[in-house]
């Protein structure tokens, strides 16, 4: 089972994902912990190009093929064999992330960015996708003094037009996504998605 977290800046992802990662461990299950941009060698390599905050000159269409130059490598090298294998992977942000910050967030055209993501993920889509949402000036304030990065760095109106995108995807499609409200203590966010989990797997 493909299980992906998406959701705005500071909405407890990174915290979250352990969190479950141990919970369905103790139950026998053969789990797999990644993030997007990285996983890989030379993901992680892109991710940092990505993110550094020097690289202000980048533009959108450049942003958005870095995504997808990273996530080809991490389905073919991680996800993929991982799947295969009979496994359940825990992706912190996939697909949908580029489809938030590169469609909606920069305006690009949502049909280009979308044909990018399949040619990258081979049509690879989550068997479940946990949308972690939070109001965007609380989640860029939990952000500071964390790993800040380019991305984090833009306008809050950028980060407003991606938690509608999210929201927005949510809606599209209500089988594969569940929202859990992230501004909830850790503990009662975590209670959710294991219950929500637990129902899927």
């Amino acid at each position: 089972m493909f299980i992906t977290f998406e959701g705005p800046e500071g909405s407890g992802k990174s915290t979250q994902i352990p969190t479950l990662a141990e919970f369905l461990r103790a139950q026998g299950r053969r789990v797999l912990t990644t993030r997007e941009p990285g996983g890989t060698e030379i993901g992680e390599q892109i991710r940092a190009v990505i993110h550094d905050l020097k690289n202000t000159a980048m533009h959108p269409h450049t942003e958005t093929l870095l995504y997808q130059a990273a996530r080809a490598q991490i389905v073919e090298q991680i996800i993929r064999p991982h799947l295969i294998a009979g496994g359940i992977v825990l992706c912190d942000r996939y697909a949908d992330s580029t489809i938030a910050y590169q469609g909606y967030g920069h305006q690009q055209k949502l049909d280009d960015v979308r044909l990018l993501v399949r040619y990258a993920t081979e049509g690879l889509k989550p068997d479940l996708t946990l949308l972690l949402d939070i109001d965007v000036e609380t989640g860029l304030a939990r952000k500071q003094g964390e790993e800040w990065n380019r991305l984090d760095a833009y306008a809050v109106d950028f980060h407003r037009r991606v938690r509608a995108g999210y929201r927005q995807m949510a809606r599209e499609e209500p089988q594969r996504w569940v929202i859990i409200d992230a501004s909830q203590p850790p503990e009662f966010v975590a209670t959710a998605i294991r219950e929500c989990v637990t129902g899927r797997v």
